[in-house]
Parts: structure tokens; C-alpha cells; sequence
């Protein structure tokens, strides 16, 4: 499994440069197992084999009642929703192929985790622990992603009013009427290129859903190219006020995850 190539320190936790992430792992793990099912050939999915298997064996669960949530990283038990979900989504996704019982049943439970730290007004915080209380636009669109996967790949439909009211609240939420995607559920800025391409994404996502949704795809899109976009083409990192911007060009996080996100709505138009 791969971790970055440099040392991080986050709100919740310090990482040396090449300690894997279930981030990581899970989003490779997908790669593969899109690969697998446009190619049909068997190396693709045996490297998301793999990576379940990682997540199985050396990774810390937080356990609580029937649920229980898998760590975020293997050097510490440390949790969140969307690290939790995204093994989730890919344990339930491979086990739609290999039907390994095994990747189906820690799925199931660690969805239940989330489904049972959902609040009343329908948001899930990014985690429970006590610095972790705040509630974002695309770590909520992670979450809806790996519900949605975990429900398509296992057919277990218990958690279908979780998503149902997730994806309600995240709609309603974070966009402002021209497309703007805001960056948290109280205030807007600073707007982060994946506030931008994780909407666009997830929208695309749910249109089999919310066929209605598309228009307002388009509008972040549009928005996007006209506010975070420079002018030789690449995506600007953060905009912070109309008049301040932090314009680098991060591969991972703006650059990529844009052409995936237009390339969805291109091919959905």
C-alpha cells in the first residue's frame, strides 16, 4: 500500500512520509476495480484484493455496540467518517466480486458506524473526537460516495434513508445560486478546488438518482473555470477572498481530481 511521498501532520494525527493511509489505499483500490470491470482482467481485481486485505489485517476498528469504525492509518487507532466509509466502499465493491463474506460483514459495520453518528439535521461532523467537530462540503460528499457503493455492491437497503437525507442536506447545503460550492455548512470561504471538483464528481455520481441535479452541476462547473481556473489551464489551489488566492498547481488535489470530475460531466451531457 502507498502513503505520501512526505512527512504530514494533521488536526488529528502525525504521518511519516510513506506510512499508508486507508484514504489512499481505498481510492487506489477503486482505480483497480474500475480498471477490472472495463478490462475484465484478473490482476486488476486482485489488487484490490490486496488492499482489503490490508485493511483486514493492519488496521486498528474502533468498536461500539455493532458497529465499529476502521483507523484511519495503521500506526494509530485514529478515526474519522471518510476514511472510515471509502474501506467501506471498497471492501462492499470488491466483495460484490469475490463475494468474500469477510469484506461484506466489515463493510456492513463500519457504514452502521456512520449511519449511527448521523446528526438530527441530517450532517455527519468530519469526526467524533472533540477537534474534529466541524462539517464540510466534499468530506460530506465522500461519505454519500462509499454510502452509495456500499448499498449498490451489497444490496442491503437499510441505510438507504441515511443517504437519502445525506445527499438531501449536502444539495441544500453548499451551493450558493450561481454554483458556488461553499466550503463549510456556516460560511463560504475559503473555497478549496475540491469544495469544486468532489461536488462536480459526486453530482455526476447521483444523477441516475437526481437526474434533475445536472444543471447544477454545470453551474460549479462554470464556476469553477471562471474563479479557480488560470489562464494557461491549470486549477488554483484555494481562494481565500475575491482578492486572495493561492494559486498552486497541486497535482493530487486540484488538477487531477478536476479532469476526473469534468470528464464525468462530459461524458454524462
Amino acid at each position: 500500500m502507498l502513503g505520501n511521498h512526505f512527512d504530514y501532520q494533521s488536526r488529528g494525527f502525525y504521518l511519516p512520509k510513506g506510512v499508508p493511509t486507508i484514504v489512499w489505499t481505498s481510492l487506489i483500490g477503486h482505480a483497480f476495480l474500475d480498471a477490472f470491470d472495463h478490462f475484465q482482467k484478473d490482476r486488476y481485481l486482485q489488487v484490490a484484493v490486496s488492499a482489503c486485505e490490508h485493511i483486514l489485517r493492519d488496521l486498528d476498528t474502533l468498536k461500539e455496540g455493532d458497529s465499529l469504525c476502521i483507523s484511519y492509518i495503521p500506526t494509530a487507532n485514529k478515526q474519522c467518517h471518510n476514511s472510515n466509509t471509502l474501506g467501506a466502499s471498497l471492501l462492499a465493491r470488491t466483495y460484490s466480486h469475490t463475494r468474500k463474506e469477510s469484506y461484506r460483514v466489515l463493510a456492513q459495520k463500519a457504514i452502521q458506524y456512520a449511519a449511527g453518528h448521523q446528526r438530527a439535521d441530517s450532517s455527519w461532523y468530519y469526526g467524533e473526537a472533540a477537534n474534529l467537530h466541524w462539517v464540510d462540503n466534499f468530506h460530506t460528499a465522500y461519505v454519500l460516495d462509499c454510502f452509495k457503493y456500499y448499498i449498490g455492491a451489497t444490496g442491503d437497503g437499510r441505510f438507504e434513508d441515511n443517504l437519502t437525507r445525506g445527499y438531501e442536506y449536502w444539495k441544500n447545503t453548499f451551493f450558493l445560486a450561481d454554483g458556488t460550492p461553499r466550503y463549510y455548512d456556516h460560511k463560504t470561504l475559503p473555497i478549496d478546488i475540491q469544495c469544486s471538483s468532489q461536488a462536480i464528481d459526486t453530482l455526476v455520481f447521483f444523477n441516475d438518482r437526481d437526474p434533475g441535479n445536472l444543471s447544477l452541476a454545470l453551474k460549479v462547473a462554470k464556476w469553477t473555470i471562471d474563479n479557480m481556473q488560470d489562464r494557461t489551464g491549470y486549477f488554483y489551489y484555494r481562494r481565500y477572498a475575491p482578492w486572495l488566492v493561492n494559486k498552486t498547481p497541486t497535482l493530487h488535489w486540484g488538477q487531477a481530481t478536476m479532469l476526473c470530475a469534468l470528464a464525468g460531466l462530459y461524458k454524462l451531457l
